[in-house]
């Protein structure tokens, strides 16, 4: 809110107004009259009390002069009971007093037993007041929501007190304006129904002090104030006297006397049932009694409502959430566990945001890639187990203001480490809402000096509430939580999933290359043996054999050289997956150059150019295995160059090794298979020789180092091959 205008000579200062002790404003409403005990003695009096008493020099003097023993003992009883902070008893004073009847009021303060005096009611009112109070409440009870409820109490509330307007408020937060959701008025009253009034009218001191007393009575805004002798909290007084600020308030909108009656939840202040009466009105302990017990009545009634409707809207989302774990313990093991799509009906919403093992998705109204990286660098991520949320990313995150109406609402749930979260995002909802005031100017000054806004729909501001979203509600924090819980619950399952499998799967990895180290160790005798007589026969009977003969038998050697070559590929295959990994931080450069020596004669015999990785250029990997990975990659390089023009290939690093040519290149849907062991994409006859198995290594290594390995195209043409080697990768049998 803004500060209020200044008229000429001074201004008002709001804060002033929210800052006031108004439990220490020093007196009493004058109908009434206090006095403060300690240790049998009267240490505090209001300035009324001698008069109202009949006692004179009360002061300093014991409590005896004014009520008996007997009744001392049972009002201080009355404070140590189980009966809340104030109790009320009917009393009688001494002879010297008059013997003349009130009902006091008891409760204790800073260790004094303070009475509060009031002339006593007629003999009747109880069982007046006990038969409508009774109907009142079998009514009430009748009620199936929480305006119906409201509604019904303020007519109850009205027909008892008399009061000219009585209206149920409901704040929106704790600290929020507040609505008029229910009202009764008399004949001729000017409708409240459906106005909004600023939080200001309620300042937070003045809302504590409603969570501690459930009542609150002005029988006369122009009473002149009785003042106390010393100075005591009055915060559990059903006499003290009134700000001098809501004193002017309650004249600007022709109030004389009013009463508020507390509406709770959960300890806290919901709303608030408010009373005006246009002129005096002085109720009796009894009625005040009877209103309190409504006000605690209805808080229940309104609790229980509100929990039958959060209970159903949680046994809705505890549903699909059951779905969504039936679904994922019934599906395949990946990353993320539950359906993003079956998330937003847990907790309604415009859009789910998934944050997982550094990837990020959106289902649902997507903002956009810069929206979201700014949210996401933006949003505080709370420790696991707890929430984080706003209704106003704008006005808490600062950096997101004017953003985007798609993003005015966040909930924020840490679902696993390393920064994984879940975010339901809701965007703006426009309200249109009905002041009664400007709630951007809630103080102004009129000819009669510092006055705050006069209110009523005469004078009724229409305002769009922007940049704010669907608030979230106690039922969407808890069904994150319990979200959260499942999440990480299907979780731990699918990592034991996954475990069994890495367990089951290394088995067979070991079984697999112990077969095929024996199939290709003892194929390769057989297969000596084949090509050995092949080229006995050859050389015994050279001049005899026809020419049919002899190309057969060339054959059988050359097919002989080509499974010895690919026995020995699947021996030297099958060790990568026995073989231990010996990490160093590698100069890339002079690895480079080794490979070069070993796969030198093709890049010769196709006229390759290398171009070197800068100086400096580092890598961690194993240095037999990377050199290995180099030549593998140089010999694909030469064997599969372009047919004319210059031949050039490229080795750099960094975050990846990347080896980029300009050869014939793969086709895109067969560069996965090109990865597979003894998988050619060209045949020998089209000239390409190999064994199909140098990719397959390379691949093989990179995972043994815990990296990805895949192609690409290169700029202009070619084949480019990245391979990413992890410092700290979990060796991948």
């Amino acid at each position: 809110m803004v500060a209020a205008e200044h008229e000429a000579g001074g201004g008002f200062d709001l804060t002033a107004c929210v800052q006031e002790p108004i439990h220490l404003l020093g007196g009493v409403q004058s109908y009434g009259a206090l006095i403060a005990i300690q240790t049998g003695m009267i240490t505090v009096t209001s300035e009324n009390a001698e008069r109202m008493l009949g006692v004179t020099d009360l002061l300093g003097t014991p409590a005896t002069r004014l009520l008996d023993a007997a009744q001392l003992t049972a009002l201080e009883a009355l404070t140590d009971a189980d009966t809340g902070q104030t109790a009320m008893m009917p009393v009688t004073t001494t002879a010297e007093a008059g013997a003349a009847r009130f009902d006091v009021t008891v409760h204790r303060s800073d260790g004094l037993l303070v009475l509060e005096f009031e002339p006593a009611g007629a003999a009747h009112d109880f069982p007046a007041i006990y038969t409508p109070i009774r109907q009142a409440l079998i009514r009430l009870q009748m009620a199936g929501t929480v305006v119906e409820a409201c509604r019904a109490a303020v007519r109850e509330v009205r027909a008892i007190t008399g009061y000219d307007r009585v209206v149920a408020y409901r704040f929106e937060t704790l600290d929020g304006p507040g609505e008029v959701i229910a009202e009764d008025v008399a004949d001729g009253g000017e409708p409240w129904l459906g106005l909004w009034f600023p939080a200001t009218d309620i300042p937070p001191q003045a809302r504590r002090l409603y969570e501690r007393n459930w009542i609150r009575v002005i029988a006369d805004a122009d009473d002149t104030t009785a003042r106390l002798s010393g100075p005591i909290d009055l915060s559990m007084s059903v006499l003290r006297t009134v700000s001098p600020f809501h004193l002017e308030y309650l004249r600007n909108i022709g109030v004389r006397s009013s009463m508020s009656v507390s509406l709770l939840s959960g300890g806290r202040l919901w709303g608030l049932i408010a009373c005006h009466g246009r002129d005096v009105t002085t109720l009796s302990p009894q009625v005040r009694a009877a209103c309190e017990f409504f006000g605690v009545a209805l808080s229940l009634h309104l609790a229980a409502l509100r929990e039958r409707d959060g209970a159903a809207a949680r046994d809705r989302s505890r549903t699909l959430i059951a779905r969504l774990l039936e679904n994922a313990s019934a599906g395949p093991t990946r990353s993320w566990p539950l359906d993003p799509d079956g998330m937003a009906g847990v907790i309604g919403c415009d859009a789910v945001l998934i944050r997982a093992e550094g990837r990020v998705s959106v289902h649902g109204t997507d903002p956009g890639p810069e929206l979201v990286g700014a949210l996401l660098a933006a949003l505080p991520v709370p420790h696991g187990g707890t929430l984080w949320h706003s209704d106003r990313l704008g006005e808490d995150l600062p950096e997101l203001a004017g953003r985007s109406p798609a993003l005015c609402g966040a909930l924020v749930l840490p679902s696993g480490p390393d920064g994984d979260l879940i975010v339901w995002l809701r965007g703006e909802r426009t309200v249109s809402r009905r002041w009664a005031t400007d709630p951007d100017q809630p103080v102004m000054l009129g000819p009669h000096g510092r006055r705050l806004t006069p209110r009523g729909s005469t004078a009724v501001y229409l305002a769009s509430v922007r940049g704010r979203s669907l608030p979230w509600s106690a039922n969407d924090l808890a069904m994150a939580v319990e979200l959260g819980r499942a999440v990480v619950g299907v979780a731990v399952a699918q990592a034991r999933r996954v475990s069994a499998l890495n367990v089951e799967l290394t088995r067979s990895n070991v079984d697999l290359d112990s077969f095929a180290h024996a199939a290709a160790h003892d194929l390769k005798e057989p297969l000596r043996g084949i090509a050995n007589t092949a080229t006995f026969i050859a050389e015994d009977a050279a001049d005899a054999l026809d020419e049919v003969t002899a190309r057969r038998l060339a054959s059988i050697q050359r097919l002989a050289a080509r499974m010895d070559e690919l026995l020995n590929a699947l021996l030297y295959y099958s060790r990568l997956g026995r073989t231990d990994l010996h990490r160093e931080k590698l100069d890339l450069r002079e690895a480079v150059t080794r490979a070069m020596e070993v796969a030198g004669p093709r890049l010769r015999e196709a006229d390759m150019t290398v171009a070197l990785p800068a100086s400096g250029t580092t890598i961690t990997a194993d240095p037999v295995l990377l050199d290995q990975v180099l030549v593998n990659l140089l010999v694909n390089a030469a064997k599969y160059a372009r047919p004319d023009g210059p031949r050039s290939v490229s080795v750099t690093g960094g975050d990846e090794l990347v080896v980029q040519d300009n050869g014939i290149g793969m086709p895109p849907h067969l560069r996965e298979q090109a990865f597979q062991l003894f998988r050619r994409l060209h045949p020998a006859t089209a000239g390409f020789d190999g064994s199909g198995a140098g990719l397959a290594i390379v691949r093989r290594i990179v995972e043994r180092h815990g990296g990805q390995v895949w192609a690409e195209d290169s700029p202009g043409g070619g084949a480019t091959i990245r391979a990413t080697f992890p410092d700290r990768a979990r060796d991948l049998q």
